[in-house]
């Protein structure tokens, strides 16, 4: 699956802009806050719905204007595929396949799969539990069918909960059927979407282990323990016996939503212990699994976004990305660099079909 055209109007820094992609390694060079960065945001945006690096979708409008559109065309399987994205601002965005409207959203997540290594990855060590589980169910909501569905309606329950023990709270009252309403559905959700987890960590683990033996030569061994409280085989009696908590913290404090993945290099927990080499390693080797993972699951082959690894990687991490460039395991790649001659002279020796876009001039 390759992206071969991209219209942007009024998205980020570009008032307009029009590019026809490559097959292969597509390089994006220009200087610092000329657009790079950007474009591959519009790339993600296009395939995932949503920026990889801002919140609110107004944040993606070009100063000054009222709206952004994008516009791309994607070929998969021989097959030309137009996706088109449209924002006004104080409105909802909408998406289109073939300038038909998707009915929801989350329809399109999955059907176009992607992967970005960016600068900020490490926060997935360095930071909470919460941005581990972003990113997991991110890959999941790509990777596997109906996920996304059950993981935005167990939101949408647990926020309803958690406005309900508030409103208990406020009312110094407890309306325990009211509450047991809740408490159903989402321990359904519970036990459904721990069950994914599951079944995804059993299928993720052995293919991240693989890439951090081939990035590292093997030198280390790395896991990733998947935690939950939903493994308990007593969960929902635990729930239950949470509630009294639950409704003086006025939230839920029992779920899917507490899950932690505890990631450790030799035994020990890399976020306290683990060297910035071996924290940049893991990442890749997340990502690299994430890749593979989705070229399984859906048959395709997803399209790698790396945004300025060659500012923050040493020789001999790009030289393994490069490595598997040149193996043909990769498919469609898109590089942001602000040293042109530094991308020239990493990717001269590169057997796939290269070209270079001045970004900014």
């Amino acid at each position: 699956m390759v992206l071969e055209k991209l219209h942007l109007t009024y998205f980020k820094n570009y008032e307009e802009g029009a590019f026809t992609f490559g097959a292969h390694v597509n390089c994006l060079v220009g200087e610092n806050g000329s657009g790079k960065t950007n474009l591959l945001d519009a790339i993600y945006f296009l395939t995932l719905t949503k920026s990889a690096f801002q919140n609110q979708d107004v944040l993606s409008v070009r100063h000054e204007n009222d709206f952004f559109v994008l516009d791309g065309i994607f070929n998969d399987s021989d097959r030309n595929i137009q996706i088109t994205c449209s924002f006004q601002r104080g409105q909802r965005k909408v998406f289109m396949a073939d300038k038909k409207n998707y009915d929801r959203l989350s329809d399109h997540i999955g059907l176009f799969p992607l992967v970005l290594i960016a600068p900020n990855d490490t926060d997935l060590i360095r930071d909470g539990s919460e941005e581990r589980r972003r990113f997991f169910d991110g890959v999941l909501a790509q990777a596997t069918p109906g996920y996304l569905q059950d993981f935005l309606q167990y939101n949408k329950i647990l926020n309803q909960r958690n406005g309900l023990l508030k409103l208990f709270a406020q009312r110094n009252v407890v309306d325990q059927d009211l509450l047991e309403t809740y408490n159903e559905p989402l321990l359904k959700l519970a036990l459904r979407i721990y069950q994914h987890r599951v079944s995804f960590m059993q299928r993720f683990l052995p293919l991240f282990c693989k890439f951090y033996a081939f990035i590292c030569n093997g030198k280390e061994t790395v896991d990733i323990r998947y935690e939950s409280d939903v493994s308990l085989e007593n969960f929902v009696e635990e729930f239950k016996k949470n509630q009294s908590n639950d409704l003086l913290s006025q939230r839920t404090g029992k779920g899917i939503h507490k899950d932690e993945f505890v990631f450790e290099i030799d035994g020990i927990t890399l976020k306290k212990f683990g060297s910035q080499g071996q924290q940049k390693s893991f990442v890749i080797a997340l990502k690299l699994a994430q890749f593979e993972l989705l070229k399984i699951e859906k048959g395709k082959t997803p399209i790698l976004l790396l945004d300025d690894i060659f500012d923050k990687l040493d020789d001999r991490r790009i030289h393994k990305l490069i490595e598997l460039v040149d193996t043909g395991f990769l498919g469609q790649v898109f590089i942001t660099d602000a040293r042109p001659e530094r991308s020239a002279k990493i990717l001269e020796s590169v057997k796939a079909d290269v070209q270079f876009f001045n970004i900014g001039v």
